[in-house]
């Protein structure tokens, strides 16, 4: 049973988040948008006004998902794209970058199908995702959008984890600490 949780206030909504030890011994405020139809709404309203003016969306599997959904869906955009953390049987005429996530601990693969590619190229890509913390996830989905010619223009999360809410290049709603 979990019994330590940080509170944090979400553009006017609070959340307790469970803290969690990973295996390398450092703390992480577990958030998770998964099955969380109202909380990914409300972030998402907030999120969508910074992103207005990107062309096309794009994020990784798969917590910002249904998030990145939502902003589309707020902004009128029918599309966006995703990287994936599988190769599907349609992506082998795609792109793929190597990752190493705070919260995998491993070495991982992100795949994107020459379909999203085709959306991307050429536009102002505002990437979506849950939390940024160390910016590894991030910075393998830039490699991605520039592989596939676009142009990262917005990068925007929910959470800014630790050191990562001292960066100038993303914008979020709040803060939470890594510990």
């Amino acid at each position: 049973m979990q019994d330590k949780f940080y509170d944090v206030n979400i553009a006017g909504r609070v959340e307790s988040l469970p803290i969690l030890s990973l295996p390398s011994g450092i703390n992480i405020c577990f958030f998770n948008l998964h099955g969380a139809q109202a909380l990914t709404e409300h972030c998402a309203k907030h999120l969508a006004p910074l992103v207005a003016d990107c062309d096309v969306l794009f994020t990784p599997e798969s917590k910002a998902l249904q998030l990145t959904h939502c902003v589309a869906r707020t902004l009128n955009q029918d599309y966006y794209a995703v990287a994936r953390k599988s190769k599907k049987l349609y992506m082998q005429d795609g792109y793929e970058v190597e990752v190493n996530s705070i919260t995998t601990g491993s070495t991982q693969r992100l795949y994107i199908s020459k379909h999203d590619a085709e959306l991307i190229k050429g536009k102002k890509v505002g990437i979506i995702d849950d939390v940024v913390s160390t910016g590894n996830s991030l910075a393998a989905c830039e490699k991605l959008v520039e592989m596939c010619g676009g142009v990262v223009h917005k990068k925007a999360c929910v959470l800014a984890e630790g050191d990562a809410a001292k960066r100038k290049d993303i914008q979020y709603l709040a803060t939470i600490p890594l510990r």
